[in-house]
């Protein structure tokens, strides 16, 4: 098969192309012939070393979606041919074939792509775990979504429309706030206009929000705070460095900061959330938004797209 391998940390000069033998699953295990490869911002941080040690050589990437290729003894859920998306890979997800445990598999609704399918296991597992176990959301409150048109922020705008919520939803581009309004965002804003943490407290009546997802708190953290409707929570799911704020601004509001991170979900909490976005693959209420296809020889294009200003949408390769 062929695979990407990485032997040293660096840019994506370090993706490197290779055949390499055709894994065998033992018990438990499954081989996933990927149709699709889901691209996430943290492989690329795992590239240049920022995430601390790494065993050279590597296969990077957890998400993809395929057919089953085989099965080792004890597995009971899949049989070859069924299709399927991953949580998780064994031997990396950048690959012609991908070895996973039978728990990093889960079926894959009919009506849904393999592109779409690759978009699911980090981008709608991390928008649900932020959005509703550590949000902890009601029925009828408003929350902004800052960077709603990328692959985690436009699966937290489907969640939150579903489940009864008013949604703001920020874009940096037209095309990006088109794609937060199809997704169903009463509000879409531009966070780089100046006056739209404004415009948030005029269209809430100067109450605030009550919950913020924040995507790049190392840019926003200090001033989506002053948005807050009291007892508001902003769940911090990604940064790229160091912010400062005004503690005051926590106090008055009696408003908690709330950390995340996906690796931190135990066993149970991930079944249930597969669970539920399967649930919502098949009613059509979740919907992954694909924004370029790159084949698996250009993975380093495809690094660089994904953290392109202005990406919305999921970048995937297809091997």
């Amino acid at each position: 098969m062929k695979a990407i391998r990485v032997y040293q940390f660096g840019g994506p000069e370090v993706l490197k192309l290779e055949d390499l033998s055709d894994p065998k699953p033992a018990a438990g295990q499954v081989v996933v012939r990927t149709r699709a490869i889901g691209i996430n911002p943290v492989e690329t941080y795992v590239r240049e070393g920022k995430y601390g040690p790494k065993q050279f050589p590597y296969t990077p990437g957890t998400d993809a979606a395929g057919i089953i290729e085989a099965v080792g003894a004890n597995v009971t859920r899949f049989k070859p041919g069924m299709r399927v998306y991953t949580s998780g890979a064994l031997s990396g997800a950048y690959a012609e074939l991908a070895l996973c445990s039978e728990d990093q598999v889960h079926p894959l609704p009919d009506g849904i792509s393999f592109e779409q399918g690759a978009a699911l296991g980090v981008p709608y597992a991390t928008a649900y775990y932020g959005l509703f176990l550590r949000a902890k959301p009601l029925a009828g409150e408003t929350i902004l979504v800052h960077g709603a048109s990328g692959s985690v922020g436009s699966a937290a705008v489907q969640f939150a429309v579903a489940f009864g919520l008013t949604v703001f939803g920020t874009a940096g581009t037209d095309e990006g706030r088109k794609v937060v309004r199809e997704q169903g965002a009463d509000h879409f804003l531009d966070h780089h206009a100046p006056d739209y943490l404004k415009q948030i407290m005029d269209l809430t009546g100067q109450a605030g929000v009550n919950i913020v997802l924040e995507m790049a708190a190392h840019q926003n953290l200090g001033k989506v705070l002053g948005v807050l409707a009291k007892e508001g929570r902003v769940v911090v799911i990604g940064s790229r460095g160091p912010v400062e704020i005004n503690p005051r601004d926590i106090m008055s509001r009696t408003a908690d900061i709330r950390g995340m991170t996906l690796m931190n979900a135990t066993p149970k909490e991930l079944k249930g959330i597969h669970a539920a976005i399967i649930a919502g693959l098949k009613n059509g209420t979740l919907r992954p938004i694909i924004n370029k296809s790159f084949p698996l020889a250009d993975a380093g294009k495809a690094h660089e797209a994904v953290l392109a200003h202005g990406s919305h949408g999921k970048i995937v390769l297809t091997p």
